[in-house]
């Protein structure tokens, strides 16, 4: 393997730091910092790039700081605890702006400042965990290639760190054990199995346990099939297997920069796709706009028809947004679209592009595809106003962004 010295100069995404061999090369290397000079390892070499492996830092950034976790390096999910907390914010805004110019074609982007976020650790409200060879629960090393016991970890909830050191769990079939924690500080364990049958299971402390289906719907084994979240006043029911953002706290950053991108009133009509448990969709609903809600999961529907019982102005269909969407008899005035990883399939972006809202909101966790979507939505007609990210997981790399778009035809 070959060794060399490099002055890394940018941050990619992915949470590696670059900078170019003697031929020009870019070389990744994670935990580094742009503006430190190191010596690295190569481990995979490509004609038109290169990944290496830390050795050794020669000059430090001054923006370096000793990792809190014991496990950080070998885990996997955290790749900035290295870094001020200042610097990743400062390092993620980069990254979004070379996504949308790199992959989107963007020749210059109004990037904001990242939100930061108000508790950068112990903020999430989940855990997946994974049963360790020879027993116990652990997190996914990319660097092992295997599952390895965790005792500690600084960036979930207290309480689902208190929960985790007290589950003594033996079940054969295990594939995945997912902690969440309420508001009220409620837990609840939901259990992913390879069986059919469900397993019958006590719990000597309180604790609900329910099972995720394949589908990932979810049934009761012991209390409550759900778990209750706070947002800016609103309380939220949380089914298994249905998604939440991971920090609360972020979560109210993200709700307010959407509000303000719809700029809703009471005649306005707006569609969301992808709308989940209706977090969203509650403070859409909230501006008075008739609101149209797309959503696939039935228990994220079902929780949501509890969430929004106190409106009038939310019509909620259940099914593939493919499907539905070319299916709306609506002419929305703006459109919201909070899509998992991957993004729009090109049938939506088809079916955007033919209602051709006025106002569109691109919210999205997974740059890459926010970035492609987004150049066949500007082919489309659709011009990017501003981008405003938020850190909705401090430690990591990912970064949600929260796009404005206007159609100009």
């Amino acid at each position: 393997m070959t060794d060399l010295t490099l002055t890394l100069t940018i941050m990619a995404h992915g949470g590696a730091a670059m900078g170019r061999d003697g031929n020009g090369r870019p070389v990744f290397i994670p935990y580094t910092i742009p503006g430190e000079t190191v010596r690295a390892r190569l481990t995979d070499e490509k004609r038109h790039y290169a990944r290496a492996e830390l050795l050794e830092i020669i000059e430090p950034s001054p923006d370096r700081v000793e990792p809190r976790c014991p496990y950080f390096g070998i885990c996997g999910g955290c790749h900035f605890q290295h870094m001020i907390y200042e610097r990743q914010l400062q390092a993620k805004q980069i990254v979004v702006n070379d996504q949308l110019q790199r992959i989107g074609s963007f020749d210059e982007v109004n990037v904001r400042p990242v939100k930061p976020n108000p508790t950068p650790w112990g903020y999430r409200i989940d855990a997946s965990l994974s049963p360790v060879p020879g027993g116990g629960l652990g997190y996914w090393s990319p660097i092992k290639r295997e599952v390895i016991a965790i005792n500690t970890c600084p960036i979930i909830h207290p309480r689902l760190q208190e929960l985790w050191q007290d589950v003594d769990l033996d079940l054969p079939g295990l594939r995945k054990l997912t902690l969440r924690v309420g508001d009220d500080e409620a837990l609840l364990a939901a259990l992913e199995i390879n069986d059919v049958e469900p397993p019958e299971l006590e719990a000597d402390f309180p604790v609900s346990i329910a099972i995720v289906l394949p589908d990932q719907t979810a049934a009761s084994l012991v209390g409550d099939n759900y778990i209750v979240q706070r947002v800016k006043g609103r309380d939220f029911r949380v089914s298994p297997g249905c998604f939440f953002q991971p920090s609360p706290a972020a979560a109210e950053l993200l709700v307010d920069t959407v509000l303000a991108y719809v700029d809703l009133n009471e005649a306005n009509s707006v569609i969301e796709l992808y709308s989940g448990v209706g977090m969203l969709t509650a403070f859409l609903a909230e501006t008075g706009a008739a609101v149209t809600a797309v959503e696939l999961n039935p228990d994220a529907v079902g929780d949501t028809a509890v969430n929004l019982s106190d409106f009038d102005n939310v019509t909620l269909y259940e099914g593939p947004v493919e499907e539905i969407l070319p299916l709306l008899a609506v002419q929305p005035d703006v459109m919201v679209v909070d899509p998992p990883d991957g993004g729009l399939s090109d049938g939506v972006i088809k079916s955007i592009t033919r209602l051709a809202p006025s106002r569109l909101v691109y919210v999205s966790a997974d740059l890459p595809a926010l970035a492609r979507d987004g150049k066949k939505l500007a082919q489309a007609g659709y011009q990017l106003i501003e981008v405003q990210p938020i850190d909705m997981t401090p430690q990591a790399f990912r970064i949600d962004a929260v796009s404005l778009w206007h159609f100009v035809g």
